[in-house]
């Protein structure tokens, strides 16, 4: 795999990982939360099982951009710029949009 190759599946498994942990934190504390396949109020079992596809996915993405090697060099940068992108990319959209906040939880 070439190195741009294996930074960009890297980069790609930052925003997968990071995208399942609140899919699983809602699913887990029973809530409802945005999905693509379930719409705006996805029950916690839709959210279960989006957050762990996404989860999945980015950790095979993760085992092939390391390519069996031992150290992780700059695509462990694009894993990590990966996930600081999608949060980013996630506070700033519920700051504008308030897709995920019940109307109890804006302060």
């Amino acid at each position: 795999m070439t190195t741009r190759r294996a930074r960009a599946g890297a980069f790609t498994a930052g925003v997968l990982c990071a995208n399942s942990l609140p899919h699983l934190a809602t699913a887990v504390t029973g809530r409802r939360h945005l999905t693509p396949v379930g719409g705006a109020q996805s029950a916690p079992w839709i959210n279960a099982a989006w957050g762990t596809a996404n989860l999945l996915a980015g950790l095979a993405l993760a085992r092939r951009a390391a390519g069996g090697e031992g150290r992780w060099d700059s695509r462990l940068v694009a894993f990590d710029l990966g996930a600081a992108v999608f949060a980013t990319w996630m506070v700033s959209s519920e700051a504008a949009l308030g897709a995920n906040s019940a109307p109890d939880d804006v302060g």
